[in-house]
């Protein structure tokens, strides 16, 4: 049997994987166009998989990350960092 890996919206991933620390706050950043997916500007609706890079640029500095791990349920703040891994 096969388990069917489903996407998950990017402003919701940036929250579990505490890369941003509130939903809001995600959505805002990538309404601002301070967040690419694979080099593209991306929404908060956006949908991740496996393997996309993002790229969140902050006050003062960027943050690159390729998504290990797309979570389907809870992660707890251990389990976080195990889903991405950093790039730069």
């Amino acid at each position: 049997m096969c388990v069917k890996i489903e996407p998950m919206r990017l402003d919701k991933f940036l929250k579990v994987s505490r890369l941003i620390k509130r939903r809001t706050v995600a959505n805002e950043v990538s309404d601002m166009g301070r967040v690419l997916i694979n080099s593209n500007p991306a929404k908060p609706s956006k949908q991740i998989k496996e393997n996309d890079i993002i790229e969140i640029e902050y006050a003062k500095h960027t943050v690159k990350v390729r998504v290990l791990k797309v979570p389907q349920g809870a992660v707890s703040v251990q389990e976080a960092p195990a889903l991405y891994e950093i790039l730069s």
